[in-house]
């Protein structure tokens, strides 16, 4: 690791064994670490014993930290001789606002490296039983923000074309979401699937269709983290559900250990 560079690195979406090998390298030899919300106990047991760990995290839209004094942190701490690693969960450029952190640290003259991590909009899904996608149903996938505002203040959520649609942050505009693709022309019997704390050990997953799928997240009380899933691929759960079917039943202690620790 370089004093001089800012490590932005991706987390992966929950499960600490998806973290990548250069990710737990990068942690080993850390001075300091900025971490967000999903990256807790199972992340920091890779961290060097004597790296300070400042949460800067975000939950919905409550943020603990603003995104201009994060900002701001990294370069001050580059600046003050310090090895810097920016934990974020996910990919860092899969709506993480990696990309405006590395803006930020190009126009500041600070060096840079980012490390990819496992977004949650292919880890959830999988975790989940639903590949994104498949040769008999879905040729193309795409991956969109769940919650957008228009220069006017009024929620923008956009409809792709693509087979297979997964909506990240955006369980809270559920219905909003629901009517946008009814009106782009998408048919209510197309399967649909939540899947919240996708890779964790209390993942849970809800199915319907566009037209249904609000109503059961609703009532199940499914609240972020979540991703929303639409397409043919939701089908497969049922044949190629591995993780909830399988995991141990008392994995739901570790999960409290994180929470406790975020």
């Amino acid at each position: 690791m370089s004093k001089g560079k800012v490590y932005i690195v991706g987390a992966g979406p929950g499960d600490p064994g998806l973290l990548t090998l250069r990710a737990v390298e990068l942690l080993r030899t850390a001075d300091v670490i900025f971490y967000d919300y999903l990256c807790g106990e199972g992340f920091m047991a890779y961290r060097n014993p004597a790296a300070e760990c400042i949460y800067i995290g975000k939950r919905g839209h409550r943020h603990h930290t603003p995104q201009e004094q994060i900002n701001r942190m990294l370069v001050e701490a580059n600046r003050a001789g310090k090895q810097v690693v920016r934990l974020k969960g996910g990919d860092p450029f899969v709506f993480g606002r990696g990309g405006e952190e590395a803006e930020f640290l190009a126009d500041h003259g600070i060096a840079f490296e980012v490390v990819p991590g496992v977004t949650s909009a292919v880890a959830a899904p999988a975790y989940a039983g639903i590949p994104v996608t498949h040769r008999t149903y879905a040729a193309s996938v795409a991956f969109v923000t769940g919650h957008r505002k228009t220069d006017g203040g009024e929620e923008e959520i956009p409809v792709p074309t693509a087979d297979t649609l997964v909506y990240l942050m955006g369980v809270t505009h559920i219905r909003g979401i629901g009517e946008k693709l009814l009106a782009a022309g998408r048919d209510p019997a197309t399967p649909a699937a939540v899947v919240q704390w996708g890779t964790r050990p209390t993942q849970r997953t809800v199915t319907g269709t566009i037209a249904t799928i609000a109503e059961v997240v609703e009532r199940e009380r499914i609240h972020p983290p979540a991703v929303l899933v639409v397409g043919e691929v939701v089908r497969l759960r049922e044949k190629l559900n591995w993780f909830e079917s399988g995991r141990d039943a008392d994995a739901a202690t570790l999960e409290e250990r994180w929470e406790a620790d975020e």
